[in-house]
């Protein structure tokens, strides 16, 4: 299988390349920053580099992105260069070039103001949950997405859009506790995006570490999270213990992977007791 990475250099786009090869695919990285996982050098704005790139290959996984962290760092007109306009031009690139799968990296921060909760209550995320962007980067991520969903059916082999919880470095405590209801470990995300590539399921996904909570114990887990978990999950509650670490006395989401195990197919190795 012949695969390219947009966004090959940064800490996702390489685990992917690396995940890739792994499988005795023939990958191309394309990023514009050099690294030893990108093997073309160039700007994901440059049609020209990218119609090149996309040339006899089998599957595209757009990763590459401007971020949340750039937010206020970078003028508007950048995100919506990178973000949009750049995705534009690769799906229509990708699309002539006879490209039959497409995966599009996107992001659980598109959900953006309906992640608050109402007072003393809990939001449970999924990807019926609304899109209420609260930023550029948010904002093009959804301009991003809606092409995706228009040119989907240009590619016979189908095209999926990932929807990535957090899964950058963390201290371990937390990393922990956040696997538990929001978070995903890098190795995991790579992973979905190799296994969504490899497929033909379309759709939408939200892709998370699978979560022990049930939708009915929204309240419970609302004002005393870390009771609830000592009375229903003891083995959680036991590895934190052992391990010096808090749990948390509240939360105010659940990320919901249901429909990527059942319908894409993916489960996630790695959750709270193996980081």
């Amino acid at each position: 299988m012949r695969i390219l990475v947009t966004g090959s250099s940064g800490p996702l786009g390489a685990a992917i390349v690396r995940q890739g090869l792994a499988r005795g695919w023939a990958v191309t990285g394309l990023d514009i920053r050099a690294g030893a996982t990108t093997t073309i050098e160039a700007d994901v704005a440059d049609a020209d580099a990218l119609a090149r790139a996309a040339e006899g290959q089998d599957a595209v996984i757009h990763v590459a992105a401007l971020h949340a962290p750039q937010v206020g760092r970078l003028p508007d007109a950048d995100f919506h260069r990178v973000n949009v306009q750049a995705t534009a031009a690769l799906l229509r690139l990708a699309a002539e070039a006879g490209v039959g799968r497409m995966v599009y990296t996107s992001t659980t921060s598109l959900y953006g103001h309906s992640l608050v909760p109402s007072p003393g209550g809990l939001v449970w995320v999924d990807e019926q949950t609304p899109v209420r962007p609260r930023d550029i980067y948010d904002q093009t991520k959804q301009a991003a997405e809606d092409l995706c969903v228009q040119a989907g059916s240009a590619f016979p082999q189908g095209l999926a859009i990932l929807r990535i919880a957090r899964c950058f470095r963390e201290p371990a405590p937390l990393r922990a506790a956040h696997r538990l209801h929001r978070g995903l470990s890098m190795v995991d995300a790579a992973a979905a995006h190799v296994h969504a590539a490899a497929g033909t399921v379309p759709g939408t996904f939200l892709i998370s570490a699978l979560t022990p909570f049930r939708r009915d114990e929204a309240v419970a887990l609302a004002t005393d999270a870390a009771g609830l978990i000592r009375t229903r999950l003891p083995r959680v509650a036991a590895l934190f213990e052992r391990r010096g670490w808090a749990l948390p006395a509240r939360l105010d989401r659940v990320y919901d992977a249901g429909s990527a195990a059942t319908v894409l197919g993916f489960r996630p190795r790695f959750d709270f007791s193996r980081l």
